[in-house]
């Protein structure tokens, strides 16, 4: 037989199937991630979405489905004229400034300490309480 194993020859031989996808070999470690760094902006759709949710619910206050606003934000986007978009676009476009420039000095946006180290250090004051009744 010409070709590779068929499923049914890897159940007969016992032999797992192996993908051959892009991360078919070994995997490449990913580099750490700098929790400093500033998030990435939205789009002008996501700009226009943050407004359009909160006039949804004010709208339709009994709608629990995210996806049901999701559909409705897209339908109502793709519906809209450039001239409509315009001020969604210009928002984007200044947040995506704002952002670059966080990036080139020096890629920490906000110089305080995280939320992580933050909670640690909360959660060290609730363990010295919890470990009192520990005999």
């Amino acid at each position: 037989m010409k070709g590779g194993q068929t499923k049914s020859d890897s159940i007969q031989t016992g032999n797992k199937l192996k993908s051959k996808g892009a991360g078919a070999g070994k995997r490449a470690k990913k580099a750490a991630k700098d929790p400093n760094k500033p998030k990435r902006p939205p789009s002008a759709f996501f700009v226009f979405m943050e407004g359009f949710r909160k006039q949804y619910k004010e709208d339709n206050p009994d709608n629990k489905s995210v996806a049901v606003v999701g559909k409705a934000g897209g339908a109502k986007w793709k519906n809209m004229t450039d001239a409509e978009k315009a001020p969604y676009v210009q928002k984007a476009e200044k947040r995506k400034t704002e952002y670059n420039k966080n990036i080139q000095a020096g890629g920490g946006g906000n110089n305080d300490e995280s939320d992580k180290s933050k909670s640690e250090i909360n959660d060290d004051d609730v363990q010295s309480g919890e470990n009192e009744d520990e005999d």
